[in-house]
């Protein structure tokens, strides 16, 4: 990854270049090409899959929005290759093995001519595969989990930041802090999950390194998980350090709801995800109770790059509120966009071959930073930043720390109701 100051001072050139991307595709001429890349209709048709119902149904409706978003903007400024897009977007369920139904449905019978991918690393894995079947490019915004990269896929473009890794500036921050102020213990409750587990994991390894000791580490089981007594055997440890494998909201405040129970209050409160969903999460555990809890993640509103910027003023015109109700999948769900829009730029084409190899050769701009793939698909110079609830209701940038938008951290956390 380039120096922060370096990447930031050249974002408002690269907004520049994206936009011009984005108005040449109107006028260039495509080119024929098989999987997908027929240039003959007068409409793009991009396939997808999302959860409008089930588990993930919050994030996949989140990603409808950055989709439709950014179909949206293509086509008020001509479309790609000067040809309008219309979105198919069939609904999985929050279903492994809907997700790969569909996919099947959306290339081998109504011969989409680009797929984009759906919400989660557990949809990603065999929905990926059925695209690199037909030979389809498969650029995604959720699925940075080990288990995509394992695959070791080619067609495969994860624009957000490898899921393992999310984790790691927080871990190192906290290795660091004097002996005085450094937790002593530190528990891990994980949901069975291949998004949340991996980055859970990753810190609990620095940590341990670091001498802080583990007093609990579980995942529970993806059924009918008792998070009511994990939380409560996490508080009965007295843990100074909590880290939580969560993927949505409600379980991230059934856990703060048992820890006030028990009036435990963790010195170092983090989740993997949940605490990034804005007005959700307050509502769910009350805005007193949020400030000094962290959440990782490759985008906010607040992010000081020109696109991203570009992108927030853009939802609110479209979906009203303010750019702290704008959940980050949207974010993602708009750099996928972004990022075809500038391959196909780039090879004046849709054919999917070409688009494949030209992802992996060339670099592009997203409203989350920068974006370069190696050969399974990992975006190796992703922005990874660490975010904190702070005064109720301030979520902001605090690591890295010096990294322009990043704020003093509030450290320890605050008493339940007392943030």
């Amino acid at each position: 990854m380039r120096p922060y100051g370096t990447r930031f001072l050249t974002l408002t050139a690269v907004a520049a270049s994206a936009a011009m991307m984005l108005a040449s595709c109107s006028s260039s001429s495509s080119s024929s090409g098989g999987g997908g890349g027929g240039s003959k209709s007068p409409v793009t048709t991009i396939g997808i899959s999302l959860s409008q119902t089930g588990d993930f149904s919050v994030d996949g409706q989140a990603f409808t929005r950055g989709y439709d978003l950014w179909a949206a903007y293509v086509n008020s400024h001509g479309g790609l290759l000067g040809r309008q897009v219309k979105l198919t977007i069939l609904n999985d369920n929050s279903d492994p093995t809907t997700v790969a139904a569909n996919y099947t449905k959306l290339i081998a019978s109504d011969h989409v001519n680009l797929v984009f991918g759906p919400f989660s690393t557990l949809l990603t894995v065999p929905s990926a595969k059925v695209a690199a079947r037909y030979g389809y490019a498969f650029p995604e915004g959720a699925g940075g989990g080990p288990a995509v990269f394992q695959l070791g896929l080619h067609n495969v473009f994860a624009v957000s930041p490898p899921v393992a890794d999310q984790l790691v500036p927080l871990a190192q921050w906290i290795a660091s802090l004097p002996p005085g102020q450094r937790p002593k213990t530190a528990a891990y409750p994980m949901v069975n999950d291949p998004f949340a587990d991996p980055m859970t994991q990753t810190a609990q390894g620095i940590l341990q390194k670091a001498g802080i000791k583990t007093v609990y580490s579980h995942i529970f089981p993806a059924e009918n998980p008792d998070y009511k007594a994990g939380a409560d055997q996490v508080a009965a440890t007295g843990a100074q350090a909590v880290i939580m494998g969560t993927v949505d909201v409600p379980t991230v405040a059934a856990f703060i709801t048992a820890f006030q129970q028990q009036h435990y209050n963790p010195k170092i409160l983090a989740a993997t995800s949940g605490p990034d969903q804005g007005a959700a999460f307050l509502k769910a555990v009350g805005a007193s109770n949020a400030t000094g809890i962290f959440v990782p993640n490759g985008w906010y509103a607040g992010l000081q790059n020109p696109l991203s910027q570009a992108f927030v003023k853009a939802y609110i015109a479209k979906y009203g509120g303010t750019g702290a109700d704008i959940n980050a999948d949207a974010a993602e769900a708009f750099s996928v966009g972004e990022t075809v829009a500038q391959a196909v730029a780039g090879t004046k084409s849709i054919d999917n071959s070409k688009l494949i190899a030209w992802l992996h050769s060339h670099s592009t701009q997203t409203v989350q930073g920068p974006a370069k793939y190696n050969n399974i698909g990992e975006n190796v110079v992703a922005s990874k930043f660490i975010f904190q609830w702070q005064h109720g209701q301030k979520f902001v940038q605090v690591l890295p720390a010096g990294a322009p938008g990043s704020v003093p951290i509030v450290n320890p956390r605050p008493v339940w109701g007392k943030g």
